[in-house]
């Protein structure tokens, strides 16, 4: 069983939703990263999601982008990322990270190499932005190779019809794009996921992860009581650029403790 798999797992038979904090890799440089990385972990962060940055992250709101850009510029690369996590993976080999990135790095790094190098460096899972469901051979054969679950997108316009298409070949867990549009830009509503989130364990039996909007601890609360887990990124993101670490690792224990107890307090 992958780490993520055995994550899910554990939870489901507790009774609990999942945390997924994000980290952009080198924002605004590597020791602060690897001091997030360690502490979120420490904090109640079930499995990470670190970004690698690239110059034209379309999917990506302002503050996502404004990251991207300081990690860049403190040095950031692909490489340095695989670095990044085998240094996390030095003290900690049970949480799980996931890559979250474009295609555009992975093709300049190697698809196979990639896939290997990241193996070895101590990733779980890949979620690459802008790979067409059509072109996921690029990624899955390499990928499956290694152990790297490949994680897929859902946004509330993927049809029922393709459901099962965007599906094919992807493992760890779903990530549910809950509103249209960027990250960081408005929040899904409990109707919302009470409507969505059915449609979509109907084809798969994955767990359902939701991103892009969810940035309070009630918010992720809300998130629990209809899915598996919870995807915070832009408002941890900004929080770091306004004050420290500390005061981030704060916030995750915060968004941890909302997510464990919304379904005790629905029971």
């Amino acid at each position: 069983m992958s780490r993520i798999a055995g994550v899910f797992a554990g939870l489901k038979q507790a009774g609990c939703a999942a945390l997924i904090p994000f980290v952009e890799a080198y924002d605004p440089d590597r020791a602060t990263s690897l001091a997030l990385l360690k502490g979120m972990a420490a904090s109640g962060a079930d499995i990470i999601e670190i970004g690698v940055p690239f110059t034209d992250p379309m999917a990506d709101g302002p503050t996502i982008q404004a990251a991207g850009r300081r990690a860049l510029e403190a040095g950031a690369s692909l490489a340095g990322v695989l670095g990044l996590v085998q240094d996390f993976r030095a003290g900690n080999a049970a949480t799980p990270l996931v890559l979250m990135g474009y295609l555009n790095p992975i093709l300049s790094y190697g698809v196979a190499r990639f896939c290997a190098d990241a193996e070895e460096a101590g990733v779980d899972g890949l979620i690459v932005v802008d790979l067409p469901t059509e072109e996921a051979d690029l990624l899955l054969p390499d990928a499956a190779k290694h152990g790297l679950d490949v994680i897929r997108l859902i946004a509330p316009t993927t049809s029922d019809a393709r459901l099962p298409l965007v599906l094919a070949g992807s493992s760890g867990f779903v990530y549910y794009v809950s509103i249209t549009g960027i990250t960081g830009t408005r929040t899904a509503s409990a109707a919302d996921l009470a409507r969505d989130i059915p449609r979509i364990r109907a084809v798969t039996d994955l767990p359902i992860a939701v991103g892009f909007g969810v940035r309070t601890p009630e918010q992720a609360a809300v998130v629990a009581k209809y899915a598996d887990a919870a995807i915070v990124a832009s408002a941890l993101i900004e929080k770091l650029f306004k004050s420290d670490v500390p005061t981030v690792l704060a916030d995750v224990a915060a968004l941890a403790a909302g997510v464990r107890g919304a379904r005790k307090v629905e029971a």
